[in-house]
């Protein structure tokens, strides 16, 4: 989705509460990977990778002039021969320290979400090792369902609830491109707006990120 779809959505959607929703969620994304500089860890469930965001969040952290954005994608099912930037498992959660930031990203619906908590099922040690990042300093985010332990343990989340009109791709669209847009300026200042101009139009034609 790019720019000019956001855009538009946007304009379907002014008036509802979601507009708001979703900027006040990538406020608080924003702010923690900026403030803390610790990195950006994201993450899904066994049935959900949030591979997209991970894409639209490399572009808007470029577009932006914001590096702490850009993620990094903890899989479940990583394997050492992926390349580098899909080969993160979920140990790295284990190392994860004050200052990092944790967003999970969990669909509804699945009997193997990671709301899914009885013994031995395959939602539980992502569990674990969310508690145990929050324990270890970092803060936790989560997008997804409005109810359950994550949302109990996220420091902030945005929940969106089975049924909604808005699906939960599209509602990552709408938090990364605010994430990206309401940024705080680099050290070097405002780029002049011929720079900015011209990027927007380089960002507007650009094709859709690929999968990674």
């Amino acid at each position: 989705m790019d720019a000019v779809r956001v855009a538009l959505l946007r304009e379907v959607l002014a008036g509802t509460e979601w507009l708001g929703a979703t900027r006040r969620f990538a406020g608080a994304l924003r702010g923690s990977v900026v403030s803390h500089g610790g990195g950006l860890l994201l993450v899904g469930t066994t049935e959900y990778e949030p591979w997209h965001l991970a894409a639209h969040l490399v572009d808007e952290a470029a577009w932006s002039g914001t590096p702490e954005l850009a993620p990094t994608l903890v899989r479940h099912d990583a394997r050492p021969s992926d390349p580098a930037h899909l080969s993160v498992g979920l140990g790295r959660l284990a190392a994860a320290r004050r200052g990092e930031t944790l967003l999970v990203v969990s669909p509804w619906g699945s009997p193997r979400s990671i709301e899914f908590e009885s013994e031995g099922g395959p939602g539980a040690p992502l569990l674990e090792r969310v508690h145990d990042a929050r324990r270890a300093g970092a803060t936790v985010l989560s997008l997804g369902p409005d109810e359950g332990e994550l949302v109990t343990m996220a420091h902030e989340s945005l929940a969106v609830p089975e049924g909604t009109d808005l699906d939960l791709d599209t509602v990552q669209h709408l938090v990364s491109a605010a994430a990206g847009e309401n940024a705080v300026p680099t050290p070097r200042g405002r780029r002049r707006l011929r720079d900015r101009l011209s990027g927007l139009a380089e960002h507007l034609t650009a094709p859709p990120p690929a999968r990674w």
